[in-house]
């Protein structure tokens, strides 16, 4: 499964990046708005800390299929070819999805509440469907269970698609489609750093640390001894 961040602080993608084990950067028009940055200058940035190889994922604004193929193929020209363009799962954004499958551009369908929604972005040839988890909790819904849901729908049709699933409010949320064994999901930094926030551990470290240097002296280590 692929771990993503899904922020565009780069100052946060850079510490995040440099502690765990990350596979790429997800963004999105409200996200690239906070930065109150040149859109295009936060993606540059964001591709030299992930490196060529790590995947980014950005969406498209337009509507038009013509617009909206202009605006991918300017996007991957500045931000490389491991770049996947995000497209509303909507009646107008499958319609572009085809048009970009038919071109060869790797996309997402991004926006995606319920399984219908999955299953047709899917269809339509989206590498990956992005549902919004928390989201749909909100509406009253089980967004982890239309997850797996959308995650089923795809498997046992055959289609070569994934879930990238998005917004998560915990980590139980995240881990309940780590054990499904989803494609991907995509996580804000606050929630990854309380993967492993946990006093115990803290607190272990710190009684490792201090029987080890009673036994060999105040900041000693393995080197030291």
């Amino acid at each position: 499964m692929k771990l993503c961040i899904d922020h565009a602080d780069t100052i946060q993608i850079r510490r995040i990046y440099e502690n765990y084990p990350i596979d790429g950067v997800s963004t999105n028009p409200s996200i690239l708005a906070k930065c109150s940055r040149p859109p295009y200058e936060v993606l540059r940035e964001i591709r030299d800390i992930i490196g060529p190889e790590g995947e980014l994922f950005v969406q498209i604004i337009s509507p038009d299929e013509e617009a909206a193929l202009q605006e991918a193929d300017r996007i991957l020209k500045e931000t490389g070819e491991q770049t996947l363009i995000k497209v509303p799962s909507t009646a107008e954004g499958f319609r572009i999805m085809k048009r970009l499958k038919t071109e060869g551009i790797r996309f997402i369908g991004t926006a995606v509440y319920t399984v219908m929604q999955g299953f047709l972005a899917a269809k339509c040839g989206a590498e990956y469907v992005a549902p919004y988890v928390n989201r749909i909790d909100n509406m009253g819904l089980d967004g982890v269970q239309v997850s797996k849901d959308i995650h089923d729908a795809i498997c046992r049709n055959g289609l070569d698609s994934g879930l990238l699933a998005a917004s998560f409010r915990n980590t139980q949320q995240v881990l309940e489609l780590i054990k499904y064994g989803v494609k991907a999901v995509t996580v804000s930094p606050d929630v990854i750093d309380s993967f492993v926030r946990n006093a115990e551990v803290d607190n272990a470290v710190i009684r490792f640390t201090r029987d080890f240097e009673g036994l060999c002296g105040e900041g000693k280590t393995m080197l030291d001894c």
